[in-house]
C-alpha cells in the first residue's frame, strides 16, 4: 500500500490531467495493433517500402480506385 501511495503522489498531476481532459492512449494502442496486423499480412513482400506503402494507405482515409472496380 505504501508503494501505491508513493506512485499516486508521484503521478498526481498526470492522473488529474487524465480525469480533467478525458484523454487516454487508446487510439494510439489501437493504431499500433492495426499496424502489427498489417505487418503480419505483408509477410513475403520483396522490400520494406511496399509494406510501408500498404500501412500508409490502410491507415489513411484515402479511397484508391482500382481498375474495374467502382468506389463505394
Amino acid at each position: 500500500m505504501k508503494e501505491l501511495g508513493k506512485k499516486i503522489k508521484r503521478h498526481t498531476q498526470n492522473i488529474l490531467n487524465t480525469i480533467t481532459y478525458g484523454l487516454s492512449n487508446a487510439r494510439i494502442e489501437a493504431c499500433n495493433a492495426c499496424i502489427k496486423l498489417l505487418i503480419k499480412r505483408s509477410f513475403g513482400f520483396r522490400n520494406i517500402q511496399n509494406m510501408i506503402d500498404m500501412i500508409m494507405i490502410e491507415r489513411s482515409n484515402l479511397k484508391v480506385e482500382l481498375p474495374g472496380r467502382l468506389l463505394a
